[in-house]
């Protein structure tokens, strides 16, 4: 077989993303809540203060598509209120049952409060996946008891689905640095040791998501504070400069450069903790409180307009900020972090692109927003925050007139400005048997470095590139530098840094999330998977399994003796094939059931529906590679074109061509009926937009009645029921609808 290698830019972590069908930007969700208890507001009103964690049982259709035993508590700290009625939401769909929604869990649900123009939370976190993993996020209705109760953001949760596809494992220490009481004088979730030495003087600071880590969070908190010069051992230095760049620039104030809260960290399979986003209602200046730094006592919207991106370097901290001070500690970094924030200004505001953003944004949902009467300001206020200041208890500046401000003081600010800083031409890369040769035309720039790896999610190492004539460069200083690594690998990921004096640059701007790749044309890929499978095919044992499908694209058979599949980049050789051959353009299923003594296709693992990863690896080496997003129960993710392209949601072709039938999920019509006359005596009839099976019970939960039911009107006698109240519910192989009638 010819071999082809070829160079792409790949986004996120460098996977192949799946889709998902729930956190869609480009549609408004629709969440139905229905309690059975008329004072279910007093209910979640006495959960909320008594601070615990439980939860209201309830219904609720989601998209059209309903869900029975649902457990519903208000959610978030400053954006809950006893005394309002819009509160935000934490819907855990499988509460009770074990259900979800493509693959998701819990909702969750932003009450859009401090934020008239509503855009806030949805523009800030599109921004941020261009430069970290982050949360999807989009617009959803809410009802609760057939009443409408307002326009809700819908935040993509932070949990082992997020950290599987965006980290390739979800079982390493996952921590939370939101204390569990704000100290507005006090330092929080700072990642200081001020606390003392023990990782129990930590816990109402922080909060553990994982079964493990204090031991590795401690270690992470000893080394920032004591050793810097060891940092990047257990921290990601460079995602570290992201998150902050991003704050930043987007004058995120509600996060660590404030108060020092609303963010995760991660420790990944390089033993690297990373920090992730949250909680970014409040971005574009709606939180001024404090900066802990000049601006301790608070800042005016003008003064978030030119707020200095170097305070807690240049300046002073109220508090310890060592993911601050203590990583911005050098001059190269400080020049690597200011790059970040050119990227963000220059690809966003700049140029106006984020204008359009705000402009689809409100137009897709100010209907519903004209609606909303639980909304926390008028529709006056929502139009018009999107270019100038809301006066309200406090001000919510203008989102444009805030960022055209300020993008003007950044791209004039030292280390940020475009003036004098170093441009890189595309870097060309080309891979032979034993090396891998990177070059690039540089100007302005008196350093050239180049960052590479040669296994999938491995920490990125560096080396230097020369403008000599001997490093693969064409002549000595004529501006192309070059650098040569010896490696037999066939995979490598790199990207480009130039700096000066004063500034630095990546290429890609957006480095080290995104990277330049070289690949060999794969022969034998992941084709095709089902996390969700209950009906499309079944195994030999006429179990119904998650599987996953291989193909060879090439003109020879391929032996998988040394091939593995994982679904765990800490783990590549979690499961390996046996002497199995596959032959030019055929097909492999292989059952992810987590009972490989089933036969010599089965796995030791499954596939998480929710989202996770999957790994094809030979030798110890990954070949093949997909992150998926939520799933739904018999629709599979296919290449399309087959064997090649990307994946696509798709009706399911086990072992055989991906034809590219695409499958289009549209929301179920939520399923009602009604009876009459109610109360009853005798004869009475059910009329009914669905058909299913009918189950009338009494008081005391006995099933009295059992009938089929169709569309339309049917007729039923409760001559012989005696008097009281019953419940009578419709049910199919999808919905399930209920309502309390009465005997006379």
């Amino acid at each position: 077989m010819k071999k082809i290698l070829f160079l792409t830019l790949l986004s996120g972590s460098g996977l192949l993303h799946g889709q998902t069908l729930f956190h869609n930007e480009a549609r408004i969700s629709e969440v139905k809540l229905v309690f059975e208890q008329q004072n279910w507001d007093h209910i979640l009103d006495s959960l909320y203060v008594a601070g615990d964690k439980d939860r209201l049982l309830a219904a609720a259709w989601v998209d059209g598509v309903y869900y029975d035993s649902i457990g519903v508590r208000y959610k978030g700290f400053s954006s809950v209120s006893v005394d309002r009625h819009k509160n935000p939401f934490n819907i855990k769909l499988d509460y009770i049952l074990d259900q979800s929604h493509f693959g998701v869990d819990k909702i969750k649900l932003g009450n859009v409060i401090q934020d008239p123009s509503f855009v806030r939370e949805i523009v800030s976190y599109k921004v941020a996946r261009n430069y970290m993993p982050a949360s999807l996020a989009n617009y959803c209705n809410v009802y609760i008891n057939n009443v409408f109760w307002g326009v809700y953001t819908s935040i993509e949760s932070v949990d082992r689905s997020f950290l599987a596809q965006h980290f390739g494992s979800s079982y390493g220490s996952f921590i939370k640095g939101n204390p569990s009481t704000v100290d507005l004088n006090g330092g929080n979730s700072n990642l200081s040791n001020s606390p003392g030495t023990d990782s129990a003087d930590y816990y109402d600071l922080y909060e553990l998501k994982s079964d493990l880590g204090w031991a590795a969070f401690y270690n992470l908190i000893d080394k920032l504070n004591n050793d810097p010069s060891a940092l990047e051992d257990v921290l990601n230095v460079d995602r570290t400069l992201w998150m902050h760049a991003l704050n930043y620039t987007l004058v995120n104030f509600d996060s660590y450069i404030g108060y020092a809260q609303n963010y995760y960290l991660y420790e990944d399979q390089n033993g690297q903790f990373n920090p992730i986003l949250w909680d970014m209602n409040q971005s574009f200046g709606s939180f001024r409180l404090t900066d802990a730094s000049d601006f301790y006592r608070g800042f005016t919207v003008e003064e978030a307009k030119t707020m200095d991106p170097m305070a807690h370097v240049n300046s002073f901290s109220v508090h310890p900020r060592p993911l601050i001070r203590n990583v911005i500690n050098t001059d190269q970094r400080k020049r690597m972090y200011l790059a970040h924030i050119r990227a963000i200004v220059e690809e966003y505001f700049a140029n106006g692109a984020y204008k359009n953003e705000l402009e689809a944004l409100q137009e897709r949902i100010k209907t519903d927003v004209s609606r909303d009467t639980n909304k926390f300001y008028s529709y006056a206020d929502f139009l018009l925050n999107k270019t100038s200041t809301v006066q309200d208890l406090v001000t919510y500046p203008g989102i444009t007139d805030l960022m055209d401000a300020r993008s003007v003081y950044l791209l004039n600010y030292k280390g940020i400005s475009p003036q004098g800083a170093p441009s890189i031409s595309v870097p060309v890369g080309v891979k032979s048997k034993n090396s891998f040769q990177v070059t690039t035309t540089t100007d302005a720039a008196s350093d050239v470095y180049l960052y590479y790896r040669d296994q999938s999610g491995a920490v990125f190492s560096r080396v230097v590139m020369r403008d000599d004539g001997g490093s693969g460069d064409n002549q000595a200083k004529d501006g192309v530098y070059g650098a040569v690594v010896p490696t037999s690998s066939k995979n490598i990921d790199y990207y480009v840094y130039a700096e000066n004096d004063s500034s630095g640059t990546f290429s890609p701007t957006n480095a080290a999330y995104n990277f330049y790749e070289i690949r060999e044309v794969k022969q034998l890929v992941i084709n095709e998977f089902c996390a969700s499978n209950s009906s499309v095919i079944a195994d030999e044992n006429e179990d119904y399994e998650d599987w996953i499908e291989l193909y060879n694209n090439g003109d020879t058979s391929i032996s998988l003796q040394g091939y593995t599949l994982s679904d765990d980049l800490n783990d590549l050789e979690k499961w390996s094939f046996s002497d199995t051959s596959v032959a030019p353009e055929a097909y492999v299923l292989i059952w992810a059931d987590d009972d490989d003594e089933d036969g010599p296709l089965h796995t030791n693992f499954k596939l998480a529906s929710g989202g996770e990863a999957i790994y094809l690896s030979y030798q110890g080496e990954v070949v093949d590679e997909i992150t998926f997003g939520g799933q739904t129960t018999d629709v599979t993710s296919g290449r399309h074109p087959n064997g090649t392209g990307p994946f696509v949601l798709m009706e399911a072709t086990p072992s055989a061509f991906n034809d590219g039938q695409r499958i289009s999920i549209t929301p179920l019509e939520s399923p009602t009926f009604r009876v009459f006359p109610n109360p009853l005596s005798g004869r009475f009839y059910v009329e009914s937009n669905m058909s299913g099976t009918a189950v009338l019970m009494n008081a005391q939960g006995q099933t009295v009645l059992t009938t089929t039911i169709n569309k339309g009107v049917n007729a039923l006698d409760a001559s012989l029921l005696v008097s009281g109240m019953y419940f009578l519910s419709i049910r199919n192989e999808t919905s399930v609808a209920h309502k309390k009638i009465i005997k006379q």
